[in-house]
């Protein structure tokens, strides 16, 4: 859902809260090491560690990491200030205001879909592989009802008729707008 920066940028504003420039210039020297490290893992293949993830990923993850270190550290030394204090990092606040916004938004559109979803409980909905022969009779009879091929079978399947014997069948009919 976020981006490599989104990731970094909110590592960073909770790693960073409450230390000092010493401490953020460690932080800093840190994240450039990672930085090389990824980087040069991601040229040569090599295992990054116990589990594997996303190469790239990770490797832009420790790009964002690292420029958002040396954000910090400047605007830190900009402003004299002697600790970090998320609260005071306008650009910081902006970007994290953004990031609970689109989390809320996906939330919402998460729920908004869980409550169709839950209307919907009964429908099915599928993937038909027909021959080309059989494509093509479909898309011939929709196309002369005016419908999609995939109405002409949902109005097939509404007229099953299970048999006795399990034997399945549909009585003619007109597909229908």
């Amino acid at each position: 859902m976020w981006s490599a920066q989104d990731v970094a940028r909110d590592q960073v504003r909770r790693q960073a809260n409450g230390l000092d420039v010493a401490a953020v210039a460690e932080k800093v020297a840190e994240a450039a090491v990672r930085e090389r490290e990824t980087a040069e893992q991601l040229r040569g293949n090599g295992s990054f560690y116990a589990f594997e993830m996303d190469r790239e990923r990770l490797a832009v993850i420790w790009l964002a990491q690292h420029a958002e270190w040396q954000r910090i550290r400047d605007l830190m030394t900009a402003a004299g200030w002697s600790a970090y204090e998320p609260q005071q990092d306008v650009q910081g606040s902006v970007w994290a205001r953004e990031r609970a916004e689109q989390l809320a938004g996906v939330l919402e559109a998460q729920s908004a879909s869980g409550e169709q979803g839950r209307e919907r409980a009964g429908e099915l909905h599928a993937e038909v592989w027909l021959s080309a022969a059989s494509s093509r009779l479909l898309r011939s009879v929709a196309y002369r009802a005016g419908l999609a091929p995939s109405q002409v079978l949902a109005q097939l399947a509404e007229r099953i008729v299970v048999g006795e014997g399990g034997t399945v069948s549909v009585p003619p009919f007109t597909p229908s707008q």
